[in-house]
């Protein structure tokens, strides 16, 4: 692939059952770069980690992912209708989440107005 691909968009509602769905769309967008089998996985795992966090946060809602894919990265949003994403206690399953997010991701982000969540996994072959 010489060049990106228009954006992919999946508006879905903020259902933990839902994750499966994010996270085989993201298995697939990533397939579309140059990422080997071992960072497909670890993308799969960050979607799927992501989702069920935003769905954590904003359950009553929809969210709306975003990928963005080239032969070098992919790129996941996840946009809530949420302002701004709460802060989390030390227990919190969101807390775990924020964590592998920042272990996985070679650039992990939370931005607010409304609250979004940016992940970027460079491709490694």
């Amino acid at each position: 692939m010489s060049s990106a691909i228009s954006p992919i968009t999946l508006t879905i509602a903020a259902d933990p059952q839902l994750a499966r769905l994010v996270r085989m769309t993201a298995a697939n967008v990533a397939a579309l770069s140059s990422m080997s089998v071992d960072r497909i996985e670890d993308i799969r795992m960050a979607a799927e980690e992501a989702f069920i966090y935003v769905s954590s946060i904003s359950p009553a809602g929809a969210l709306t992912v975003t990928f963005e894919v080239d032969a070098e990265h992919v790129s996941l949003t996840f946009a809530t209708e949420l302002e701004d994403f709460p802060e989390l206690d030390d227990g919190d399953p969101a807390a775990y989440a924020d964590l592998i997010l920042s272990a996985v991701c070679d650039a992990y982000q939370k931005t607010a107005s409304p609250a979004a969540l940016t992940l970027n996994l460079k491709a490694d072959v």
